[in-house]
C-alpha cells in the first residue's frame, strides 16, 4: 500500500477508535436493559416502547449541555461526573411539566477520540439515567480535528419523557397565599462557570492545590426526578421550577400566572458554602441571583395544608424549606431583604 495516500485517519479521524467506543457503550448500557426488547446503540435510530399505562400521553422534550464546567473538568482530568450533570441539566427541566424521563441521547463532540476519557463521561450519563429512571438509547460521538483545540471536548444531552395530559403542571394551578419552598442545590450545578473560572484566572488560583475548590467544583447536579413525580403522583405541589442560568428570579417567573407575584424573603434563603466564597471575591448581591442558583436548585409551589407532608420524600441534605409565598401583583417577582453570606 502507498504510504503516501490520504486516509481519514491521517486528517485526524479515527472510525475504528470511535467503533470501539460505540461497543463499550452498547456493552455497558445492555446491562441495564433487562428484557427490554430494543437495543439500539450503533443503530441509526433509537426505538423505543410507549408506556401503556397512559391514556392520553403528551410528549416533553428537552435538551441543554453543561456549559464551561467541562473546562474544569479538563483542568482537574476528571471526567466521572460531568455525565450526570449532562442528564440533570435536561431531566430537571422535564419534572417542572410533570413529565416522567423516558430516554435520553448524547452528543460528545471531541477534538481526537480519547477512549478513557469517553468512558468515563459514559459511565456518568448511565449513572445519570439510572438516577432519573430513564434511559440512555444512543447518541453520537464526533471527532472533529481542526474545531476543537488538543483535549477539548463539548457534550450535549436530549431527554424525552411523558406525562399524562391530566397530569401536566399548570401554571393556572398556582394561587394567591401558595408557599414557595427551596430544595436545597448540591452546589453550582452547571451554571455560572465563565464567571467562576474568570475568578479563579484573576485570583491566580491553581485549582489542583486547593482542596475545597477541587471538591466543590465538579459536584454533579442533584437530580430532582424522584421526589418530584412522588409529589406529584400524591397531588402536593401545585408548580415547581428548575432554578438553572438566570438564577432564581429569572427561573421561577417562567411558572408565574398573570396577576400573581413570588414574593421571596432572600433572608430566608440559604447559601452553601462555594456561593459565600463567591460573594467574598467580588461578585455583588444582583450578580450572585442572576448567575447562580445560590443553594436554591429547585423550587416547589404548594397549598399551605401539604406543607408537612412533603418532607418526608426528601433526604436529610435536600429538605425544602419556606422561603416565600404567592401574593397578587402585577409583578410577577418581588424580593425583599439579602441573603445573609456569612
Amino acid at each position: 500500500m502507498n504510504k503516501n495516500l490520504l486516509t481519514y485517519k491521517k486528517s485526524g479521524v479515527d472510525i475504528k477508535a470511535a467503533d470501539n467506543f460505540i461497543k463499550f457503550i452498547s456493552l455497558i448500557s445492555s446491562k441495564k436493559k433487562g428484557k427490554k426488547k430494543f437495543n439500539n446503540i450503533g443503530g441509526f435510530g433509537s426505538i423505543t416502547n410507549i408506556p401503556n399505562n397512559l391514556k392520553n400521553p403528551k410528549i416533553v422534550a428537552c435538551t441543554d449541555g453543561v456549559g464551561t464546567k467541562i473546562e474544569i473538568a479538563n483542568l482537574l482530568k476528571k471526567f466521572d461526573t460531568i455525565g450526570i450533570d449532562l442528564v440533570a441539566m435536561s431531566v430537571n427541566d422535564l419534572i417542572v411539566q410533570g413529565a416522567t424521563p423516558l430516554f435520553f441521547l448524547d452528543y460528545i463532540s471531541i477534538n481526537k477520540i480519547n477512549l478513557p476519557k469517553l468512558k468515563s463521561i459514559i459511565k456518568g450519563i448511565i449513572k445519570g439515567c439510572n438516577i432519573s429512571g430513564c434511559d440512555l438509547v444512543g447518541g453520537e460521538t464526533a471527532e472533529m480535528p481542526g474545531t476543537y483545540e488538543k483535549n477539548k471536548f463539548d457534550i450535549a444531552g436530549f431527554a424525552v419523557g411523558l406525562v399524562e395530559q391530566k397530569k401536566i403542571l399548570n401554571k393556572n394551578d398556582i394561587k394567591e397565599n401558595n408557599l414557595i419552598l427551596a430544595i436545597p442545590s448540591s452546589g453550582l450545578h452547571s451554571n455560572g462557570y465563565s464567571l467562576v473560572r474568570n475568578i479563579i484566572k484573576r485570583k491566580n488560583i491553581t485549582i489542583n492545590k486547593n482542596i475545597f475548590l477541587k471538591k466543590e467544583l465538579l459536584k454533579p447536579t442533584k437530580i430532582y426526578v424522584k421526589e418530584i413525580l412522588s409529589l406529584i403522583n400524591k397531588k402536593l405541589i401545585n408548580g415547581c421550577a428548575n432554578i438553572t442560568g438566570g438564577g432564581l428570579p429569572d427561573n421561577i417567573i417562567r411558572v408565574m400566572p398573570n396577576n400573581l407575584c413570588a414574593e421571596i424573603d432572600l433572608e430566608k434563603i440559604k447559601p452553601l458554602k462555594i456561593f459565600k466564597w463567591l460573594k467574598k471575591n467580588g461578585v455583588n448581591d444582583f450578580e450572585m441571583l442572576k448567575t447562580f442558583n445560590c443553594g436554591v436548585g429547585f423550587c416547589l409551589i404548594i397549598n399551605p395544608r401539604n406543607l408537612k407532608k412533603i418532607n418526608k420524600y426528601f433526604s436529610k441534605d435536600y429538605k425544602p424549606y419556606v422561603i416565600g409565598k404567592i401574593s397578587k401583583n402585577s409583578k410577577k417577582i418581588k424580593l425583599n431583604g439579602k441573603i445573609n453570606w456569612s
